[in-house]
């Protein structure tokens, strides 16, 4: 019967002491506050828009940093919506780390292309075709010139830049995109003394095709600064205009 009777009491005693440990053990991280950040950026060595620096100075004055917050407090959703509100920001995800830190990885936007409008305005398109401000440091794309409106160059600029990009040789190959007032293509080639007309921005890849081709079996034989303009914009042919003696 004692023995029964100390079972019991042992039992008892084992399930108070479970449920102490678990409330402690629970309550524990509000007690803890965060000892700092890891902050990470991606693309930084191609893009160098936006430095540690200016992402611990934007959480300081917002009186967002993390840094000697209870752990409790800490709202990591708010971190990043105020961090993807920033111009050069495409994504940011902030999480909480061992040793009572918080990481966060931010993806800074990526460029296309570089448009300098007749009209003054001056910005980037980024690969999801919003444009974005010119940051301090460059970005090696193409740039566009001419008669240019940001309606036209979220698109139809859009998706010729998604093209150079995703064919490395005419990303390499393409400087500069002069828009017409008809709203046409003039492509300046980095090699050759040549301007390539496009016409509308249409076909690339049969138009760019042809003129592959062309480069291979005509260019590589008479020279590549023999001809003043290469126009592609009739399907099946190229029209060449010689240089001026």
């Amino acid at each position: 019967m004692l023995k029964k009777i100390f079972v019991f009491l042992f039992l008892i005693l084992i399930s108070i002491y479970l449920v102490i440990a678990v409330t402690v053990l629970n309550g524990k991280p509000t007690e803890q506050t965060c000892s700092g950040m890891e902050l990470v950026i991606n693309d930084s060595i191609d893009y160098g828009f936006i430095s540690k620096r200016e992402v611990l100075r934007l959480l300081n004055n917002k009186k967002l940093s993390p840094i000697g917050k209870n752990i409790s407090d800490i709202n990591i959703r708010q971190l990043e919506d105020e961090l993807k509100q920033h111009p050069l920001i495409g994504n940011a995800e902030c999480y909480h780390t061992p040793g009572n830190r918080i990481g966060i990885e931010i993806t800074q936007r990526i460029p296309i292309l570089r448009v300098m409008a007749a009209n003054g305005e001056h910005y980037y398109i980024d690969d999801e075709g919003r444009t974005m401000p010119i940051p301090n440091s460059a970005a090696n794309v193409a740039i566009v010139t001419g008669y240019v409106d940001k309606a036209f160059a979220t698109k139809e600029l859009y998706e010729f830049g998604m093209f150079l990009q995703q064919n490395p040789l005419w990303k390499a190959q393409i400087q500069q995109i002069n828009v017409t007032p008809a709203k046409e293509l003039e492509l300046v080639p980095q090699v050759g003394d040549h301007i390539i007309f496009l016409g509308k921005p249409n076909n690339y890849e049969k138009k760019f095709e042809r003129l592959k081709t062309f480069y291979k079996k005509g260019l590589n034989e008479i020279g590549w600064n023999k001809y003043s303009r290469i126009s592609l914009e009739f399907e099946n042919q190229i029209i060449c205009t010689k240089k001026e003696k």
